[in-house]
């Protein structure tokens, strides 16, 4: 589904991304750790076309059958709209607004009225509390149900690749373990998943393969499973269990 092949980012002066190539194929779930300071939020946001590469391109196929497109110097607005939808770490909701406004707005690039509902009634069965919630605003949740909303919001996009960044940040252990199950459900229905997560452990658990960062390069890279076992990345990110 995604190939990103040698690319090269600058976020000013700063050479954070130095030659990263990884593939994401149709429907796995694909999981890039690393320290702070790696790169991997900037892979995300020159995925989603939040950053621009100064070299090597990123070639994305919606579906099995489709063209492969380069999407490398789109706009975020047309890589939206290609079905690659981000779900920023912070997750970025708009506090003022109602719960279910913020689930809308995941939408507007979208026409169709009686899918978008159909949509949104989905993903209150999936977070039932965002239902229960709708009205309130975004910023009287917990930071748990605020993650739940980030990614309701990416998913009324309709996404066929959902780029998730510290989906676990600031969350409690029963409430990542839940989001985690959910996650598994959403890729169980068709969407692939790209993640950053800083919970070496949950992600290798989650992921069907990893690439591992290390200074704006990839170090390793494979089945979860085998980097779980992989002693250097035990050591460094699995707390040497």
């Amino acid at each position: 589904m995604l190939r990103v092949n040698d690319i090269h980012v600058y976020r000013g002066q700063t050479y954070v991304l130095q030659g990263i190539s990884l593939e994401v194929g149709h429907e796995e779930i694909v999981a890039l750790i690393g320290a702070n300071g790696a790169g991997k939020t900037s892979m995300l946001q020159t995925i989603s076309g939040l950053l621009r590469p100064k070299e090597g391109r990123i070639l994305y196929k919606p579906h099995k059958n489709a063209t492969e497109i380069d999407i490398s110097q789109l706009s975020p607005e047309q890589i939206v709209s290609q079905g690659i939808c981000h779900c920023p770490e912070g997750r970025g909701i708009f506090s003022q607004l109602s719960v279910r406004e913020n689930l809308l707005i995941g939408a507007y690039l979208r026409k169709e009225k009686k899918e978008i509902h159909k949509d949104y009634r989905q993903i209150c069965e999936i977070f039932p509390i965002l239902g229960e919630r709708s009205g309130q605003t975004a910023g009287s949740l917990s930071g748990g149900e605020q993650e739940m909303l980030a990614v309701g919001r990416a998913l009324m996009g309709r996404p066929r690749l959902l780029i998730l960044d510290e989906p676990s940040l600031g969350l409690g252990p029963i409430i990542v373990e839940n989001l985690f199950k959910t996650l598994r459900q959403i890729n169980a229905q068709g969407v692939t998943i790209l993640l950053v997560e800083q919970n070496a452990v949950m992600a290798l658990d989650l992921a069907d393969r990893a690439y591992v960062l290390e200074t704006g390069r990839v170090t390793l890279f494979g089945p979860s499973k085998d980097l779980a076992r992989d002693e250097k990345v035990r050591s460094a990110y699995l707390g040497g269990a």
